[in-house]
């Protein structure tokens, strides 16, 4: 694959750092947002709103700078230790937001520094770096062959030369790889979807979708089924309903109401484009709906649900659609479908993800992964039995 091809990692225009050394210091949430909206993509994870929806961690913004100008931002969610509260995991959810195609230890030193000084017993973290890129037609086809059991099994996958040095760099330098061979772990997935948008028109979209899902959102069309933007309260209520019916229906454990209701003051506030709560009605009932979340040129697909009722008007199709529209519309690069497992097995039950996610178009993205750096080894181990302990507890229950 070219390096202009959709595969390609965006590496961002990050200010120049001088030679010397950088200084990792607290920032305000003003500051970390105002650093936020000059970048072109940045995670929602790691903007100042989202550790205010992370109640159970404390959160604070931490800025790097070369001399007086600050060059890279940070959102860090700290998670004390069962039963040793002055010792915290000091969490970077996919950041933090640096120049991770410059030279990699500039930026981790100092903060590890900072973060043993000020209690941390270990710093995880989940560069927003990919590795390695697979088209929606090698997907396809790596499904319908029987020898191909997983994404990472196809040879003509794109890598990316940045993925690669930055895994080398960490693997180096002590850190310890921290996501599961399915991809899904405590936390966030390292294999996802993505939409390119980037120089792309609506026509082009479309062409690039298979003829299943072309067809559903004409069949919705034709069904007259509505998306609307969700206002207020009622609205928000009214997804939860059809959530918790969805994760009833799919064995999930579901979020609570309250926790959306934070979600959507928190990123709302921060920025009135933040976040969208899309609904799409037939005759009146609600058959689907979806949470957007949108950072520069970045679209989140963050969280959806369907009625089990009425699934023939592809509510799910049309309201995917009007959200990849209005990112697109919105100028954003990239539609971001979340994660999905590498199996491709037609006897997992996990293929159908990746199946539905790749009738979109896109692509398979595979990232750095989230990553550890114990600073204080004896409490990371019995941090590490607590986790392996509680997780022995959950697998018996179920």
């Amino acid at each position: 694959m070219s390096s202009s091809e959709p595969g390609r990692t965006a590496h961002h225009h990050w200010p120049r750092v001088s030679g010397g050394s950088l200084d990792v210091r607290p920032i305000t949430a003003a500051e970390h947002l105002a650093f936020v909206r000059k970048q072109r993509s940045v995670s929602f994870l790691q903007t100042p709103a989202w550790g205010r929806v992370k109640t159970e961690w404390r959160s604070e913004s931490l800025g790097w700078y070369d001399g007086r100008e600050l060059v890279g931002a940070g959102l860090v969610l700290h998670r004390p230790v069962p039963k040793l509260d002055r010792f915290t995991l000091a969490y970077l959810p996919e950041g933090p937001a640096v120049d991770w195609a410059g030279e990699i230890d500039a930026w981790l030193d100092p903060l590890a520094a900072y973060l043993r000084e000020h209690g941390a017993f270990a710093i995880r973290l989940g560069p927003p770096v990919r590795t390695h890129t697979w088209s929606s037609g090698q997907v396809k086809e790596g499904i319908a062959d029987p020898g191909s059991k997983r994404l990472t099994e196809l040879s003509e996958s794109w890598a990316d030369p940045v993925g690669a040095r930055v895994t080398g760099r960490l693997r180096a330098a002590g850190w310890l790889p921290q996501s599961p061979e399915d991809g899904f772990g405590t936390g966030h997935p390292q294999f996802k979807y993505e939409i390119p948008l980037a120089g792309r028109t609506e026509d082009d979209l479309l062409g690039g979708m298979n003829q299943l899902w072309r067809r559903n959102i004409k069949k919705a069309a034709r069904a007259g089924v509505e998306v609307t933007v969700g206002e207020g309260p009622g609205d928000l209520k009214a997804f939860h309903d059809l959530y918790a019916h969805t994760a009833e229906r799919d064995r999930f454990t579901p979020r609570p109401l309250g926790y959306f209701e934070t979600m959507f003051a928190a990123l709302g506030a921060e920025d009135p484009e933040r976040i969208r709560l899309y609904l799409a009605r037939h005759r009146g009932d609600l058959v689907a709906a979806a949470v957007l979340v949108r950072v520069g040129a970045h679209a989140v697909y963050a969280y959806g649900a369907s009625s089990t009722a009425n699934r023939e008007v592809r509510g799910s199709n049309a309201c995917q659609w009007a959200m990849i529209r209005d990112s697109l519309a919105a100028g954003c690069d990239v539609y971001d479908l979340r994660g999905i497992t590498p199996t491709l097995d037609a006897d997992d039950p996990h293929v159908g993800l990746i199946q539905f996610k790749a009738g979109t178009g896109g692509r398979a993205v595979r990232y750095v992964g989230e990553w550890d750096l114990p600073l204080r080894p004896m409490v990371y181990r019995a941090f590490d039995l607590y986790l392996r302990r509680r997780e022995s507890v959950r697998r018996r229950a179920r």
